[in-house]
């Protein structure tokens, strides 16, 4: 069976997937406001290359931008945002019809990890980017979900 990542269209189809979320979220009154301070140029292609290691692809993300400590910290010191997490998911779910994911199983397993990462890893340091400890790894995804 391939990994989610070849099954998404490997780096191509998820750079198409980071397009289509990013559109949305910079369209939603609510998660845009997360980039309001501004974002990288590669902002697409870096996202990309990271949900493509999380989904069992290639470690371009941790061989060139950094590790799962640094990606933490650009999401953490912010308070709790639950609404804005809600929203991002959804406007995930969107993105994934207009990038062209409308079937499952791989659908919902894109949702399921998004979901995840959205409430978990990238929530949990709600007071301070200091407070995210070094050496942290990119989790893996798989069909069954989080991988040890």
């Amino acid at each position: 069976m391939p990994s989610v990542y070849q099954a998404a269209g490997a780096t191509e189809g998820l750079t198409r997937l980071a397009a289509a979320w990013h559109a949305r979220v910079l369209a939603d009154e609510v998660v845009s406001h997360a980039f309001s301070h501004g974002y990288h140029p590669e902002h697409t292609a870096r996202l990309a290359a990271y949900w493509a290691e999380a989904l069992g692809g290639p470690t371009a993300y941790t061989g060139h931008y950094g590790d799962e400590s640094t990606v933490v910290r650009m999401h953490s010191g912010n308070g709790p945002h639950e609404e804005m997490d809600r929203r991002a998911i959804a406007c995930f779910d969107e993105a994934l019809t207009d990038a062209g994911f409308t079937a499952d199983p791989l659908r919902q397993v894109l949702h399921d990890y998004f979901a995840w990462a959205t409430t978990t890893t990238m929530n949990r340091y709600h007071r301070s980017p200091d407070d995210v400890p070094t050496g942290l790894t990119v989790p893996r995804w798989s069909w069954n979900g989080r991988q040890p």
